[in-house]
């Protein structure tokens, strides 16, 4: 389950005694059932503002700056090189879409030179 359903709802489950009763030799379930199914739907909808977000975000953008970002989702942080090797485009090119991505906030930039790295924003 994705961390979007905080873990003190379950708590509150626990502390409202979601959990007595179910050492019986018929246990009520509904209340768990529906604690269970509601935590679901809330994370669904959690989940579906998540990537409309993401899609607004990511919408507008050219189909290379998309790429170095999810190769950054994927890796953690890239470099240049790195994306030059999975694209196959020009450094010079790569660089103008890092700079771009970098001055609208979806990249961040680490260290200088050579050794210059990026991560998300």
């Amino acid at each position: 389950m994705d961390t979007n359903l905080p873990y003190s709802q379950w708590m509150e489950w626990e502390v409202i005694g979601g959990c007595s009763g179910w050492r019986t030799d018929t246990p009520d379930w509904q209340p768990w059932l529906s604690f269970f199914l509601n935590s679901l739907v809330a994370q669904k909808v959690a989940l579906e503002k998540k990537i409309e977000r993401e899609r607004l975000i990511l919408g507008d953008l050219p189909a290379l700056s998309v790429q170095i970002v999810e190769l950054c989702r994927e890796r953690g942080r890239v470099t240049v090189a790195e994306v030059h090797k999975v694209t196959g485009a020009s450094r010079n090119t790569i660089k103008d879409h890092i700079k771009a991505l970098n001055r609208a906030g979806h990249l961040e930039r680490h260290g200088a030179g050579r050794g210059t790295w990026y991560a998300l924003g």
